[in-house]
Formats: C-alpha cells, sequence, structure tokens
C-alpha cells in the first residue's frame, strides 16, 4: 500500500471549501489506515488551525497528519548548529520554533528566518539584512512569491534582503527535497513506496521528483496540462481532480 503526501490549497480546497470528491479521497485515506501527511508550505498555521480549517470544510482529519513548512524549517534547524534566531513571521513559526529549543532574538542571532506576515516593515528589512551580511544564515520557509489575490509571500519578503546582502536563502519548503525527507520520516514512509499529489509542477510536483517520489499532479488548481510543455519534468500521472485519481 503506498503512502501519500497530498498538497492543500487546489488539491484539497479551494478558498477553505472543499474540492469535489475531496472528502470522500481523504476518508478513505484514513479508513485504509493509509500513511498519509497532508503538506504545505504556508508557515503561518498550527495543524490545529489546520485541523479546523478542514473540520469547517465538513471532514475531521487528525492533527498528526498535517505537516507545514514552518514545521519542517525548525526540523531542518535542529540539524544545524546554534540555537538564536532572528525571526520574520507570524505565531505558528515562532511556536514551531520555541518548542524546537530556539531562542527568538534581534542580538546576535545564528539565523534569519523568513517566513509569511502582514506587517513587514523597513525596520526588520534592516535588521535581517544586517544580520546576514555579518554571517547570520538565512533561511527562509517557502519559495512562494505571492498568494490569492497578489498577497506578498515568502519569496517577496526575502527579495530585499537578498538584494541589499547579494545572499540567496534557503528554501526549506516545496521544490525542495528536504521537505518532503521531512514528510517522509514524519511518517516513517520511503520514497520508493510514497506518492505526492499535487496541483502545482513547479512546487509539488518538481519537489516530488527531486525527492525520488511517484508524482500524481491534478489539474483543480495551479497549473494546466499545457504548462507540462514547459518543465523539463513530466508527473507520473494527470487527473482531473483528487476523486479521478484511480492508481492508489
Amino acid at each position: 500500500m503506498k503512502s501519500v503526501i497530498c498538497d492543500i490549497d487546489g488539491v484539497l480546497l479551494h478558498n477553505n471549501q472543499l474540492i469535489d470528491g475531496a472528502d470522500k479521497f481523504l476518508l478513505s485515506m484514513l479508513n485504509e489506515q493509509r500513511k498519509l501527511v497532508i503538506l504545505t508550505n504556508y508557515p503561518a498555521q498550527t495543524p490545529q488551525d489546520l485541523k479546523n480549517r478542514f473540520l469547517t470544510a465538513g471532514v475531521d482529519i487528525p492533527e498528526s497528519c498535517f505537516y507545514t513548512s514552518a514545521m519542517a524549517t525548525a526540523d531542518f534547524l535542529t540539524r544545524q548548529e546554534g540555537n538564536k534566531a532572528f525571526v520574520i513571521g507570524e505565531g505558528a513559526l515562532i511556536h514551531e520554533l520555541y518548542s524546537a529549543g530556539f531562542t527568538i532574538t534581534d542580538i546576535n542571532p545564528d539565523f534569519v528566518i523568513i517566513g509569511e506576515t502582514k506587517t513587514y516593515n523597513w525596520t526588520m528589512i534592516h535588521q535581517a539584512a544586517q544580520f546576514v551580511a555579518a554571517g547570520a544564515q538565512f533561511i527562509a520557509t517557502n519559495p512562494d512569491t505571492h498568494g490569492p489575490n497578489m498577497s506578498p509571500a515568502c519569496g517577496a519578503l526575502c527579495a530585499p534582503i537578498e538584494r541589499i546582502t547579494g545572499r540567496k536563502p534557503f528554501y526549506v519548503g516545496k521544490p525542495s527535497a528536504w521537505i518532503i525527507r521531512a514528510a517522509l520520516n514524519k511518517m516513517g514512509a520511503h520514497a520508493e513506496n510514497t506518492v505526492i499529489i499535487g496541483d502545482n509542477l513547479r512546487t509539488d510536483i518538481l519537489a516530488g521528483f527531486q525527492a525520488g517520489l511517484e508524482t500524481i499532479f491534478v489539474l483543480s488548481g495551479v497549473s494546466s496540462e499545457k504548462d507540462i510543455d514547459d518543465v523539463p519534468f513530466r508527473p507520473n500521472y494527470v487527473f482531473g481532480s483528487v476523486k479521478d485519481i484511480d492508481v492508489l
């Protein structure tokens, strides 16, 4: 039985509403006791937040199924040297870092960590750039430049710091293979027996490809079927939506 890593937005939900058939798909995964990680690049919600989001949409998913780029960032940093972090991000990211034993500080941090926030300002950019220029490791939860309605996302917040310092951040989230490996570790699965389901060729499907997973591309979200010709890799399977998947 294959293990499953599944994206959220564009695959299971649209604007907090279940995509047609997503509830039956999720319940079948749970009823089969299949190893499942519901994976999101969005770092500003906790697993409890995500559980409540799905519950409001009409399906009850265990908290343990959710894995976010904030959680993956904390997991990544525990494998590095240093425990002091300057953070630009919301409460979920800060919570994960605190839980992992990090001190949040603006005094000689070992890391500058960028997530997502609506309160970005000149002072944050200035401090972050100073710390990165002084040698702090530049880490970001995800490379997405924008969300719905062109709202600035993590990649956009990193851009001025990158331009000022000339240093690029390490992005933990998709399409990095690191977050896929972390998700596999979370559920105790192996790449050769796991599929990733996503709607974005350049994040979900590329991440799966780079991590050696079988990939299922659904057409219910960001990328379209014609976009396949624009990337140098191919998904293993293409379906209209999760309700059409018949290869698990």
